[in-house]
């Protein structure tokens, strides 16, 4: 039996400010430190032992997991990072504030962008010269549905994750919520549909028991 945890970042200042954020990358609070600090207590009380941890390319992740590694007293293993764990890019929704959005589209609009598995936000323009993506070939889009965060995940899922689960090393994910429902949404077979009920909150480890062909024996919340 193997493990996998998945854990979406503390509270950003984004989250605080109520604003889509997307591939924006902004830092952690004081309250979405202490969430990572607290998240790696729980983590550590299940004794589970790592031998990789995956995160994004944006701070907030990458923080909670320098956190966390800290608190479970794993700091040397492998932290592995990739633009396929990256949030969901809300195109030109970013940097606009959530509350706004729905006097400007509509409550059922937003609703629709945030929550459903196929609906695309605005698009930007044009994307911004990033070197961490210019130098993988400029793979920044311009506005992401779930949908599409989900078919550029899945590869990282199949290539990265899912065999060392198979050969029996635990695994740590630090990464963000739409791109973790995604996951779920994966994992646990939901459809398009029921996705939209799922919802990943900042800081709550999540912990998957797999057999040895990765179909899950058990899913619990650790709070």
């Amino acid at each position: 039996m193997t493990y996998l945890v998945l854990l979406r970042h503390g509270q950003s200042e984004a989250n605080r400010d109520n604003v889509y954020t997307g591939w924006s990358d902004v830092p952690l609070t004081a309250q979405g430190r202490a969430e990572a600090k607290r998240a790696g207590k729980l983590i550590q009380q299940t004794q589970i032992q790592f031998t990789d941890v995956h995160t994004s390319l944006l701070k907030r992740a990458i923080t909670t997991a320098d956190i966390v590694m800290d608190q479970i007293q794993q700091d040397w293993l492998p932290i592995h990072k990739t633009w396929r764990l990256n949030e969901r890019h809300y195109g030109a929704l970013r940097g606009q504030n959530k509350d706004e959005t729905r006097k400007v589209y509509g409550a059922h609009q937003v609703a629709l962008w945030r929550r459903s598995f196929k609906a695309i936000p605005p698009l930007l323009k044009a994307t911004e010269s990033d070197r961490r993506y210019v130098e993988l070939g400029d793979i920044e889009p311009r506005g992401e549905s779930l949908e599409m965060a989900y078919n550029r995940l899945l590869p990282y899922w199949t290539n990265e994750v899912a065999p060392r689960l198979l050969d029996g090393h635990n695994q740590l994910v630090v990464a963000h919520g739409s791109t973790l429902r995604a996951l779920i949404k994966y994992l646990e077979e939901i459809s398009d549909e029921g996705i939209d009920g799922v919802e990943v909150a900042n800081g709550e480890p999540i912990v998957y028991q797999f057999d040895d062909q990765l179909k899950i024996i058990n899913k619990k919340f650790l709070d």
